[in-house]
């Protein structure tokens, strides 16, 4: 079966949820130690503001997503957005990831963003080799802002320049 990629809705609010609280849950992919409920989708949503959202789907479940966000709010900083993205662990590895965010660079350089930020956990091993991967480089590296299960983690930054 193949994988669809389409425009996030309000609809797909509990979906992304469910994949955000399954990395939640299980790793250093997602930062906050507990599920976010229900209430938190509609913060989620008006966080990425009226940037690019897409989910990925099998048949009618949706098995990952990715989005770009402001970085800050000034207008002088509007050539910058972060980039996200998720996948539920058996949809991993596919090429999904690498999809989603071409289409993301596409929209991003189409409302003038020249600069693709992204922060990752130092424990998520899989997600800096992506990065990198796709170009990204390390820019910034916090030690030990993150503590999560007891075990202390740093935010590393990384930079695509488009």
């Amino acid at each position: 079966m193949p994988y669809d990629f389409e425009p996030m809705h309000q609809e797909h609010g509990p979906a992304v949820l469910a994949v955000l609280n399954h990395h939640i849950a299980g790793g250093f992919a997602a930062y906050p130690s507990h599920p976010l409920p229900p209430q938190a989708w509609e913060m989620f949503n008006r966080a990425r503001a009226d940037y690019p959202a897409y989910v990925v789907k099998r048949g009618e479940m949706v098995v990952g997503f990715g989005l770009l966000r402001p970085y800050l709010m000034p207008d002088t900083l509007a050539r910058t957005a972060e980039v996200s993205y998720f996948f539920l662990p058996q949809h991993a590895g596919q090429g999904l990831g690498s999809r989603l965010l071409e289409m993301l660079v596409a929209e991003a350089r189409e409302r003038g963003v020249d600069n693709l930020l992204a922060n990752v956990s130092s424990l998520n091993d899989g997600s800096l080799r992506f990065h990198r991967r796709h170009g990204f480089v390390q820019v910034g590296r916090f030690p030990k802002v993150g503590r999560k299960w007891d075990q202390d983690f740093d935010l590393v930054w990384l930079q695509k320049v488009l």
